[in-house]
């Protein structure tokens, strides 16, 4: 009797959760109100199998249960009729299940012929976009020609891949109403495009080239976020998703550098700056490291050159070019109070060192400690 009633309570809670919890789809932004329909299509049926089996086996431990004086229940080792129905039942509610799934990601994978190409590039833990430029084709790209300068791994030999406009910022914009055909590949690991507003979502394998199209119909800003562990930095790995109107988003685009003009050669103290940047970009500081004064995973640039860091051990150190030279080749050695000692080792080059500390460099000395207020003497 008592395990009766827990059933009982049990699907009425579970039914009365559904119906009252406030933790609904996100509002749809993008043309795949089937993604929807096919969640709620699984949702109904595997909740009338639940709730039909458990009311089932509450009716059995009522109808059945042991009472003093009564004969017990015959024994039938085998119904061939119970078990045409459970079949053919069982058989219909996974055709049900898998039906409309199959038709929705057929579409799901097969973009219209006036989608606009968007590649998105993953890497730990930061995202980058690359689009066709005007001549409408993205270039060729092989693994043996991905560098910090070209982490597309773009042919510079092949034409149509010179006016490819490169994206290295977490932030793209995209036309509304326009279809967008999402080409994903990975740099390092398993990583996961998804955008909850859109629907849309992929697995980033490394190797593999995987693909889905989406159209936009809401303007606003969307966050993107990787739905797949991916280390340490993995809560961190977040992009927007712009979408606007034709215009804005024209304007946007126009203001883009190129593949050409990111192979230029850096000149001067500024463009060792520029190489610099393109080195934290390129091997994932950016992720850990913030340069507007944010904490993540490590400390912040912005303002730490010049700094007094604090150890874990409790000794200190002036942040100068020594400090973070050693602490970029070997960041296992001391440990800065307050941040967990995960950072890897980065093969460099002596020139690449240089440049990633004059990047940080730039990014502005710590502010000289405050003066203490003098009291007023009367």
């Amino acid at each position: 009797m008592i395990m009766a009633v827990v059933l009982a309570l049990i699907v009425v809670g579970s039914v009365l959760f559904h119906l009252l919890n406030p933790w609904w789809l996100t509002p749809l932004a993008s043309n795949w109100k089937t993604m929807d329909d096919t969640l709620t299509i699984t949702l109904i049926i595997t909740g009338i199998f639940f709730v039909g089996i458990n009311l089932f086996v509450v009716y059995a431990l009522l109808r059945y249960r042991h009472r003093p004086g009564r004969p017990g229940v015959a024994h039938e080792p085998e119904s061939k009729s119970l078990e045409r129905w459970l079949l053919g039942i069982t058989t219909v509610g996974i055709m049900a299940l898998l039906a409309p799934g199959l038709v929705v990601y057929a579409n799901y994978v097969k973009p219209p012929q006036d989608a606009v190409v968007l590649e998105v590039l993953g890497q730990q833990w930061q995202w980058r976009f690359r689009m066709p430029g005007a001549d409408g084709k993205l270039g060729l790209s092989e693994t043996r020609h991905v560098s910090p300068t070209n982490p597309f791994g773009l042919d510079p030999a092949d034409p149509a891949g010179q006016d490819d406009i490169l994206i290295a910022e977490q932030e793209v914009h995209l036309a509304l109403g326009k279809p967008v055909h999402v080409i994903l590949r990975s740099q390092d690991v398993l990583h996961d495009f998804y955008v909850p507003p859109f629907r849309a979502r992929m697995n980033m394998v490394p190797g593999q080239i995987s693909t889905f199209w989406f159209t936009p119909t809401k303007a606003g800003r969307f966050e993107a976020m990787c739905a797949q562990l991916c280390g340490v930095g993995h809560p961190n790995m977040r992009a927007v998703v712009v979408v606007e109107d034709a215009a804005a988003y024209q304007a946007w685009l126009k203001d883009k550098e190129t593949f050409a003009v990111t192979q230029r050669p850096p000149t001067g103290e500024g463009g060792q700056v520029a190489q610099g940047r393109a080195l934290a970009n390129a091997k994932g500081c950016a992720a850990c490291h913030s340069v507007d004064g944010s904490t993540r995973v490590g400390p912040t640039w912005k303002g730490l050159f010049g700094k007094t860091e604090t150890m874990s051990d409790g000794s200190t150190a002036l942040v100068d070019d020594a400090y973070l030279g050693a602490f970029i080749r070997d960041p296992q050695t001391r440990t800065v109070k307050g941040f967990a000692p995960v950072m890897p080792k980065i093969p460099l080059t002596e020139e690449e060192l240089s440049a990633l500390v004059a990047y940080i460099k730039s990014l502005g000395p710590a502010p000289p400690p405050a003066a203490p207020q003098q009291k007023a003497q009367r």
